[in-house]
């Protein structure tokens, strides 16, 4: 199986209300596609993400995609890998892939998940 049409691991914040809606937002455009993306909760799971070779601290600050080969994509690479899986949203995942986006778009992520855990702490 290549990473295109394997199982995935997405790595993500079951404490954030809007990672949760981006879940399920993601399971509903996946429909049938997205039973092969396992979501797990990093919740209190330090140890468990260091196994799988994940940063617990940048696994906050960034979205963490495990393909079935075992390679860990990050950040945009995660999201571009997840949506490029679901019909409907490949072409945002083609857009947010382009020099010009993909930066712009990187930092913008960056300072809202700041944003995010600055509120929390």
């Amino acid at each position: 199986m290549s990473a295109a049409t394997g199982k995935l691991i997405v790595f993500y914040d079951g404490s954030c209300p809007v990672c949760i809606r981006d879940r399920r937002w993601y399971e509903k455009l996946a429909g049938k596609t997205g039973d092969s993306v396992e979501w797990l909760d990093i919740t209190g799971r330090d140890e468990e993400l260091r196994r799988q070779g994940v940063d617990p601290d940048k696994a906050l600050r960034e979205l963490h995609v495990k393909d079935d080969q075992g390679e860990i994509h990050r950040e945009m690479d995660a999201y571009i890998l997840l949506m490029s899986r679901v019909p409907v949203l490949k072409p945002l995942a083609w857009l947010i892939s382009l020099p010009v986006i993909r930066p712009a778009l990187a930092k913008l992520y960056h300072s809202w998940v700041e944003r995010r855990l600055a509120d929390r702490a």
